[in-house]
C-alpha cells in the first residue's frame, strides 16, 4: 500500500535500495558463505530473516555455488551472525540463551515445512527475504524484536494535507482493505467489517491476506511505498464507468501513520490462503516517533499464531487481513453520522445502479455490524432521493498528455498519461414553488449533516466545486442567458473518474494541484482548447463533440427539464391576460410563447395585488445585490396556458423614481394583448417564497420617495485638496496655473452631488449624505491643446469609465487612477481639459481646465529643420542656415534672452577636426529661435574620418551648457597640391622605359588628401599609357593615384618628355622628364679613297653615351621584345635599306658593304632603325686608278678612319713569317694597337721589301701614329691573301668554339646520368641489405624449429632417421 510521511518526519537521508542493509544502527549482520571448490556453480544470493526462539530476529544472505548446503554449516553461520548481534545490543534487556547442542535443532519457513540435515536452497527464491524460525526445542516466543523493516522510501514521502480528521485516517485504512479485497474472485466473500468502540477500532477484510514471503510481505502494509498493490494502478484507468477499480488507496496518509493516528497502539494480523499461520505486525506509535529521524530505520516487532475463530468464520476462503487500533482518540463519535459519512465516501462500493442493469452490491460494508446498504441518510441518498425522474446529460471526459509535465512543487513527475471522467448533470426541479435543492438542504439539516451551504452557495459538482465552466451560460444578457442562469441552479453535475486522478486524503475531492484536476476544473474555457500538451475528448452517447456542441446541448436538456419538471405557481385570483410573448420582450424572464398577466395572487398565505408598495430586500436576486429596492408591484406573470403541469412565474415591478410612463405597459386590443415591461423589473416569484419582499406601509413609501428626491443627481463634483486629505489620497485638481512638471494627482476623485447639496453652505468636510450612492458610470475624458495651436484643436490624453467604489467608510466615490496611466501629465504647457460625465444622464457633467506654462529654465537646444539627410559640405565652404530653438526639461519651447556667443567645433566620435569656426548669429523678432548663417569650417584632419567623411557640427555656448549637433559629411576641396612619390625619382629616361614606381598623393589647399573616386586628368608628352583608361583617374582610398608600371617613354634620346595633372581643365603640376643623350659612331677606320667595285668589310658602328662609353645596354634581342637594329641607306648608290643589322651588346658589326664600279665621291648613311637621330654619314672616294689592286698609304692621316678595340672583331695573333707581301688585289688597312685587333710587333728592320709588285703592308706599333716622322716604310698585304688568312682563321676558331660547346653539353648529360645510376645503384644496394637481413631471420628461425623437432624426435625415439633424411633434402632445398 502506499503511504505519506508528514513534514517534521521526511526523511534527510539519500534514498537507497529496500534490499541493502545498511552497516550502522541495523539490529544483525549479514554474512556471506562461498564454496570453495572451484567447480563450475553459479553464484546465487539467499536471504533470510531468522526468528531465534527467544525473540531475536537475524538476518542471513548466503552466497553458494551449490543448490544445497548441510544444515550444520547454515547453524555455524545463524550462531556466528547471532553472536555478533548480541554483542551489539549487551544493554538491551537480557535475552534466554540458544540451546545450539539440542538435538532437536531445525528450521521451518512460512509454510511449516521442517528443515532438518540439509538446507535445499532450491525451495527458496534468490534475492529475495524469507522468513525462518529456529526451534531448540524451548518454548517459542510469542513476538519477536525488529521481525519487520519499516523504513520508508524517502523518495515516496509525500507533504501531509492540511487537516487530517479521524474519519479521514480512518478511510484511508479501508482504502487499503478496499484495494486488497478489489483483487478478489467474484465467487469470493468481498467482506469490510469496521468496528469502532472506546477501547478498540477494527478493520477487518478477506483478502488474499499477507505473510513473511517476500511477494507477499507484511512488512508492505507497514513500509511507505511499498503497496502490495501499487503496480496495479494502470488496470484502474479506463474501463466503464463508473470506474469501481480502486486505486486511491496509493493517496492517503499511509496505513502506519492512519493506525498512530488514532490510537497509540496497532497490530495488523494476516494470513494468506497457503499459509498456515498468521503473521503479525506490532506498531508502537511512541517507538516510531523516536526512530523517525533521518539517521535511524523503523522498526517494529511481529509475531506469528494461529488464526482465530471468528477469523476463520468470517473468511472462508481462508484468507485475511485485519487491523486492531488500541488506546483510540476518537473522542465523542457519532455512530449514526459516522456510518452516513462513510456511506457517502464509499457509495458506489456499497450501491451500484449499472451493474447489470440492476442495483448491486460490489463490497459487503459493514460498521459496527450493520450493513451500510440497509441504513437511509447520507448526503448523496437524500441528493438521489430529491432528483427528478428525468433522462440524465451525461458525458465522458478523457484526458491525455503527450509530454512530461512539471508539477507545482518543482520536482519532475511523470503524469499518468490518461485520465478518465464521466459528467452525470442530474436536474432538481422546482415542486409545489420550492427548489429541490433547498429540500435537501433542509433534509441534511434536520439529519444534523453540516454541509455549511445554502441554496445560492450549493455546491452544484460533487467535488466541492459550485460550478464547472461549462454549466454556467456564456451569454451574460438577454431573456435566454437570465433564463438559463436561473435553472442552471437547479443542476448538479456528479464527477466519477478513473485511477488517472489524484483523490485528497478525504476522498470527496481531487488533489488540487493536479494538472487532470486543474483541466477538469476549467472544462468549458475556450483558453484551454489552445493548450497544446493537454487534450481533452468529449463524448456523449458515443459521439464526439466539440466544446460548442456540448455548451448547445447541455442548455437544450436543462429547457427541457424545465418544461418537464418545474411547478412554480398554478394560477393567481383574477381572470388573466392571455398574452402571446414576442421573440424580441426579453425583459419579461420568460422562455415561453404564451404568458397569463395577473393582478392578484395568493402566496404563502399572503395576498399580493398590483398597486402594491413592496420592499425587495438586498441580495434577493439578480439586479438587487447592493441595497433595498422599493417598488410598485404592477403584475403577476405566470408561463404557459391555465392547468399546465410546470411553469415559471415573475413579478413586474416599477422601482421608486421611475415615473408611470416608464413602467410596464399591458395594451389589450380585442385579443391582440401585447406587453412591454420597459423600464421595470422583473423578480422572481422565489423573492416572496425567501421571505426578501415585503409589502410596506405609505408612510413608508413616503419617506422614501422624500429620500429619493434629495438623493437624486444634480452635478458632478471633483473633490478638493482638503476633501482628499481627509480620505487620505493625493487626488486634487490644481486650482490655478502651473509649471510644467507639476506633479500630477495619483486619483482624482469625482462624486455625484445630490439635489439637496449646496456648494455655499455645506461644510468643506466630506459628508456621505451629500453623495449618491447610485451605480452610475461615470466617463473622464482628458484632452491638451497646446499654446502655439489653432483653437480648437485638441489632442486625447486619456479617457476611462468606472463605476462607484467605498474607500474610506464613503460611498459612491468615482475614483479615476490616472496617476498610474498618466505619469507625464502636466508636462506639456498648454490647457488640460477634464470632462466628466455619466452614461446613465447625460445632462449631469463637469469641466475642468488646468493651465501649463513652461519652465523658465532651459534644458536643451534642438535645431528646428526639418528631419533631413546629413549634408554634404566640401571644407570651406558654408553650410545651410540653421534654426535653433531652446526647450525646458518637458521639452516646451523656451525665448531666448539675448543673443548667445556661441563656440563651434567639427568633430566626430571623440577627434576633434577643427576648433575655428565663422558664422553669423541672429534672434528671430519673437526670441523662440535663433538663426545661424554663413558657418564655415577649415580643417587639415579630415583623414581622420575618411572614407565616410562622417561628422558632427557642434554648436554650444561659451559655459558648454547647451548644444547642438548637426550630422553632416564635410569631404575635401578640390585637389591643389600633387605630391610624387618616391621623392628621388630619376628625372633622366631611356626611350621605351616604363616607369616602374610612380604614385601622385593629391591634396586640397588645407592639406588633406583628396576623398576617394576623385576624377582627374592626366596629359602626356613623349608617354604612352598602358592602361587604356590612363588618362581618366580616380583616386584612390589614400587620396593617390597610383602610375606604377602605366607609362612608357614613347620619345628617343636626348628628349624632353613630360606628364600633366589635371583637375577639371585646371592643371595641378606637370612632371618633366629628360631622355638620355646617346650617339653612333665607328670602331674601325674606313679608307677614304678605294677602289672602284671593292668592297668595304668589317664595318663596326657603336652606341656610346656621353662620356663616351659603348652602352651595352643596346641590345637586339627579338625574344625580350627589345628590337635595336642598324640600317643602311645611300642616294649616291645602290644599298639595300630593308637589311637590319642587329645590335649586339651596344656594336653592330656590317661584314661588307660593295662598292659601284664607276668613280666618283659616294656616301651612305647608317642610323638606328628605331631612332633615327642616331645616325653617322660616311663619305668614301672612289676611283678607277687603284685598279692595280694596291695603294701606297699617304702620310697624311685624314685619308684613313680608325677603328677601336671591340671585342667581336678579334682576330688571331700572325707570325712574321706567315705574311705574304705578295697580293693580288690593292687594298691598304692600317690596324691600330688596339685589343680587340692585336697583331704581332714588327721591326722595320725586318721588313722584307725585296718585291717585285712593290705592294707592302705596314704595322705601327703607335695606335696614334703620333711619330709620323720616324715612320719609314710601309707594309703591302696581298689582300686576296690577307682574306684567306682571316676566313681561315675564322672558321677555324668557330668550328672549335662549336666543339668545345657540344662536349660541354655531353658532359652534362653524362654527369647527370651518371648521379641518376649512382642514385639506382644505392637504391638496389639498400634493398639487398634488407633482403640478406631478413634471409638471416627466416634461416634463424628456421633452424630454431628444426632443432625443436629433432629433440622431440628424439625424446620420442621414433621415425628419427626417416625425419633427418627429409630434413636433410628439405634444408638443401632451402
Amino acid at each position: 500500500m502506499d503511504s505519506r510521511t508528514p513534514p517534521s518526519r521526511v526523511s534527510k537521508r539519500p534514498i537507497e535500495d529496500s534490499s541493502i542493509e545498511r552497516a550502522r544502527k541495523k539490529p544483525y549482520e549479514c554474512i556471506e558463505i562461498k564454496d570453495e571448490d572451484d567447480g563450475l556453480g553459479v553464484e546465487k544470493i539467499y536471504k533470510f530473516r531468522v526468528l531465534m526462539p527467544n525473540g531475536a530476529t537475524v538476518g542471513v544472505k548466503v552466497r553458494a555455488l551449490y543448490s544445497q548446503m548441510p544444515l550444520q554449516e547454515f547453524v555455524d553461520v545463524v550462531k556466528k551472525m547471532y553472536v555478533s548481534f548480541v554483542r551489539q545490543t549487551m544493554s538491551q534487556k537480557p535475552r534466554r540463551k540458544i540451546n545450539w547442542a539440542s538435538q532437536e535443532l531445525h528450521f521451518t519457513d512460512v509454510y511449516e515445512k521442517t528443515i532438518r540435515n540439509i538446507v535445499n536452497f532450491k525451495n527458496f527464491k534468490p534475492n529475495e527475504w524469507h522468513i525462518l524460525r529456529l526451534h531448540d526445542g524451548s518454548h517459542e516466543a510469542d513476538t519477536y524484536e525488529n521481525m519487520w523493516d519499516l523504513t520508508p522510501d524517502t523518495d515516496l514521502l509525500k507533504e501531509l494535507p492540511d487537516e487530517y480528521t479521524f474519519e479521514t485516517a480512518l478511510a484511508d485504512l479501508i482504502d487499503n482493505s478496499l484495494q486488497a479485497l478489489w483483487s478478489n474472485n467474484k465467487n469470493q466473500r468481498r467482506l469490510i467489517s469496521v468496528d469502532v468502540r472506546k477501547s478498540r477500532i477494527s478493520i477487518f477484510d478477506t483478502g488474499p491476506g499477507m505473510d513473511g514471503s517476500d511477494e507477499n510481505s507484511i512488512v508492505k502494509w507497514g513500509k511507505m511505498g511499498a503497496s502490495l498493490h501499487r503496480s496495479s494502478r494502470g488496470l484502474a484507468i479506463g474501463g466503464e464507468p463508473p470506474y469501481l477499480t480502486p486505486f486511491f488507496g496509493m493517496f492517503g496518509y499511509g496505513g502506519p501513520i492512519a493506525a498512530m493516528h488514532l490510537g497509540r497502539g496497532a497490530v495488523v494480523s494476516s494470513k494468506t490462503k497457503n499459509s498456515k499461520k498468521v503473521y503479525t505486525l506490532h506498531l508502537e506509535r511512541d517507538a516510531l516517533i523516536s526512530s523517525s529521524s533521518s539517521e535511524k530505520t523503523w522498526r517494529a516487532n511481529g509475531g506469528v499464531r494461529a488464526p482465530l475463530e471468528d477469523e476463520i468464520e468470517k473468511s472462508p476462503d481462508g484468507s485475511f487481513t485485519k487491523v486492531e487500533i488500541f488506546e483510540p482518540k476518537m473522542g465523542t463519535q457519532d455512530m449514526s453520522l459516522l456510518q452516513c459519512k462513510l456511506k457517502d465516501i464509499y457509495f458506489p462500493y456499497i450501491q451500484c445502479d449499472e451493474m447489470s442493469g440492476k442495483t448491486g452490491r460490489p463490497i459487503e460494508f459493514q460498521v459496527n455490524g450493520t450493513d451500510l446498504a440497509e441504513i437511509e441518510g447520507g448526503e448523496i441518498a437524500i441528493t438521489n432521493l430529491h432528483s427528478c425522474n428525468g433522462p440524465e446529460f451525461v458525458i465522458q471526459l478523457q484526458f491525455s498528455f503527450n509530454t512530461d509535465t512539471t508539477s507545482t512543487v518543482g520536482q519532475r513527475q511523470r503524469i499518468i498519461q490518461e485520465a478518465n471522467a464521466r459528467l452525470k448533470c442530474v436536474y432538481f426541479p422546482i415542486v409545489e414553488g420550492k427548489e429541490s435543492i433547498e429540500k435537501i438542504l433542509d433534509k441534511l439539516k434536520e439529519d444534523r449533516i453540516e454541509t455549511g451551504e445554502s441554496y445560492e452557495g450549493f455546491s452544484r459538482v460533487s467535488i466541492r466545486r459550485p460550478w464547472l465552466p461549462f454549466m454556467e451560460p456564456r451569454q451574460k444578457i438577454g431573456e435566454r442567458a437570465q433564463i438559463l442562469k436561473r435553472l442552471s441552479y437547479r443542476v448538479k453535475c456528479f464527477v466519477e473518474t478513473d485511477a488517472g486522478f489524484n483523490p485528497t486524503p478525504s476522498k470527496t475531492d481531487l488533489a488540487h494541484h493536479h494538472p487532470y484536476t486543474t483541466a477538469l476544473k476549467n472544462f468549458g474555457h475556450r483558453a484551454l482548447e489552445t493548450e497544446k500538451e493537454l487534450q481533452i475528448k468529449i463524448c456523449r452517447s458515443g459521439k464526439i463533440l466539440t466544446l460548442s456542441q456540448l455548451e448547445k446541448q447541455y442548455q437544450d436538456w436543462i429547457l427541457e427539464m424545465h418544461d418537464l419538471y418545474d411547478e412554480e405557481i398554478d394560477s393567481g385570483e383574477d381572470q388573466p391576460t392571455l398574452v402571446v410573448v414576442p421573440e424580441k420582450n426579453k425583459k419579461l424572464g420568460i422562455s415561453s410563447d404564451v404568458v397569463r398577466i395577473h393582478k392578484v395572487i395568493k402566496r404563502k398565505g399572503t395576498s399580493w395585488e398590483a398597486g402594491q408598495k413592496i420592499k425587495v430586500l438586498k441580495g434577493a436576486c439578480a439586479g438587487c445585490h447592493k441595497s433595498n429596492v422599493y417598488a410598485t408591484l404592477e403584475y403577476i406573470v405566470l408561463e404557459g396556458l391555465q392547468g399546465d403541469a410546470c411553469g415559471e412565474a415573475r413579478l413586474i415591478c416599477r422601482p421608486l423614481g421611475r415615473p408611470e410612463d416608464q413602467g410596464c405597459l399591458l395594451s389589450v386590443d380585442n385579443g391582440n394583448n401585447r406587453i412591454d415591461v420597459r423600464s421595470s423589473l422583473s423578480l422572481p416569484i422565489g423573492v416572496i417564497d425567501s421571505g426578501k419582499c415585503i409589502a410596506i406601509s405609505d408612510t413608508e413609501w413616503e419617506n422614501q420617495i422624500e429620500k429619493a428626491c434629495q438623493k437624486s443627481p444634480s452635478i458632478i463634483d471633483v473633490l478638493n485638496h482638503s476633501n482628499c486629505q481627509e480620505l487620505e489620497v493625493d487626488g486634487a485638481l490644481p486650482v490655478d496655473d502651473i509649471e510644467a512638471g507639476y506633479a500630477p494627482p495619483e486619483k482624482i476623485i469625482a462624486v455625484v452631488r445630490p439635489k439637496a447639496f449646496n456648494p455655499i453652505s455645506t461644510s468643506e468636510n466630506l459628508n456621505q449624505k451629500f453623495i449618491v450612492r447610485e451605480n452610475f458610470e461615470m466617463s473622464l475624458e482628458v484632452k491638451f491643446q497646446a499654446y502655439d495651436r489653432t483653437v480648437g484643436s485638441f489632442n486625447h490624453v486619456y479617457s476611462g469609465r468606472i463605476t462607484p467604489s467605498s474607500y474610506k467608510g464613503f460611498h459612491g466615490l468615482y475614483i479615476f487612477p490616472v496617476g498610474s496611466k498618466l505619469s507625464c501629465l502636466f508636462q506639456k504647457a498648454g490647457i488640460y481639459t477634464f470632462f466628466f460625465s455619466l452614461k446613465e444622464l447625460r445632462d449631469v457633467n463637469y469641466e475642468r481646465r488646468v493651465r501649463v506654462k513652461g519652465l523658465s529654465e532651459v534644458d536643451y537646444w534642438k535645431v528646428l529643420s526639418e528631419k533631413r539627410e546629413a549634408s554634404t559640405i566640401r571644407i570651406g565652404s558654408y553650410f545651410p542656415p540653421l534654426s535653433v530653438a531652446c526647450y525646458d526639461r518637458y521639452s516646451n519651447r523656451v525665448r531666448f534672452t539675448c543673443v548667445p556667443e556661441l563656440t563651434t567645433r567639427l568633430g566626430s566620435n571623440s577627434a576633434v577636426l577643427a576648433h575655428k569656426c565663422s558664422m553669423n548669429v541672429d534672434l528671430t523678432p519673437d526670441k523662440l529661435s535663433m538663426q545661424i548663417k554663413d558657418i564655415s569650417v577649415i580643417s587639415n584632419e579630415l583623414d581622420k574620418i575618411q572614407p565616410s567623411y562622417e561628422a558632427s557640427l557642434i554648436i554650444s555656448s561659451l559655459d558648454e551648457k547647451h548644444s547642438v549637433a548637426i550630422a553632416c559629411r564635410v569631404i575635401p576641396e578640390a585637389p591643389q597640391r600633387v605630391m610624387v612619390h618616391p621623392t628621388t625619382l630619376s628625372r633622366r629616361l631611356l626611350p621605351g622605359q616604363i616607369i616602374k614606381e610612380l604614385v601622385l598623393e593629391l591634396f586640397d589647399s588645407y592639406g588633406n588628401h583628396i576623398k576617394e573616386d576623385e576624377v582627374i586628368q592626366l596629359h602626356a608628352d613623349g608617354f604612352f599609357f598602358l592602361d587604356k583608361a590612363g588618362y581618366v583617374c580616380k583616386v584612390d582610398d589614400r587620396g593617390c593615384v597610383d602610375l606604377s608600371g602605366s607609362l612608357k617613354v614613347s620619345k628617343g634620346y636626348d628628349k624632353h618628355v613630360s606628364v600633366s595633372v589635371l583637375f577639371q581643365e585646371k592643371v595641378l603640376d606637370k612632371l618633366v622628364f629628360t631622355t638620355e643623350m646617346r650617339s653612333l659612331t665607328t670602331a674601325s677606320t674606313v679608307i677614304k679613297h678605294c677602289a672602284a667595285g671593292s668592297q668595304l668589310e668589317n664595318l663596326v658602328f657603336e652606341i656610346v653615351n656621353s662620356e663616351g662609353e659603348v652602352d651595352r645596354s643596346i641590345h637586339g634581342e627579338e625574344e625580350h621584345g627589345q628590337f635595336h637594329a642598324l640600317m643602311l641607306k645611300s642616294d649616291t648608290f645602290y644599298i639595300d635599306d630593308s637589311v637590319r643589322y642587329n645590335f649586339l651588346h651596344g656594336q653592330c658589326c656590317i661584314r661588307s658593304i660593295r662598292l659601284p664600279q664607276r668613280a666618283g665621291i659616294f656616301s651612305f648613311t647608317a642610323a638606328h632603325s628605331r631612332y633615327p637621330e642616331l645616325n653617322l654619314d660616311i663619305e668614301v672616294h672612289v676611283e678607277q686608278d687603284l685598279t692595280e689592286n694596291h695603294v701606297q698609304l699617304q702620310s697624311s692621316y685624314g685619308n684613313i678612319l680608325q677603328l677601336r678595340e671591340s671585342p667581336s672583331l678579334r682576330v688571331p695573333r700572325l707570325d712574321q713569317e706567315n705574311i705574304s707581301p705578295q697580293s693580288a688585289v690593292g687594298k691598304l688597312i692600317l690596324f691600330n694597337d688596339s685589343p680587340s685587333l692585336k697583331v704581332p710587333k714588327v721591326d722595320q728592320y725586318n721588313v722584307q721589301n725585296e718585291n717585285s709588285d712593290g705592294k707592302i703592308s705596314g704595322l705601327q706599333d703607335s695606335p696614334a701614329f703620333e711619330d709620323r716622322g720616324n715612320f719609314s716604310g710601309s707594309i703591302v698585304l696581298h689582300q686576296k691573301g690577307l682574306e684567306e688568312e682571316i676566313c681561315k682563321y675564322g672558321l677555324f676558331i668557330g668550328e672549335h668554339e662549336r666543339n668545345l660547346k657540344m662536349l660541354k653539353y655531353r658532359q652534362s648529360q653524362i654527369q647527370a646520368l651518371i648521379e641518376e645510376k649512382q642514385s639506382e645503384l644505392m637504391e638496389i644496394t639498400s634493398q639487398l641489405d634488407e633482403e640478406h637481413r631478413a634471409y638471416q631471420r627466416t634461416l634463424k628461425t628456421f633452424h630454431s624449429t628444426r632443432n625443436r623437432y629433432l629433440q622431440f624426435l628424439s625424446e620420442n625415439g621414433s621415425v628419427l632417421g626417416t625425419w633427418e633424411k627429409k630434413s636433410g633434402k628439405n634444408e638443401q632445398n632451402i
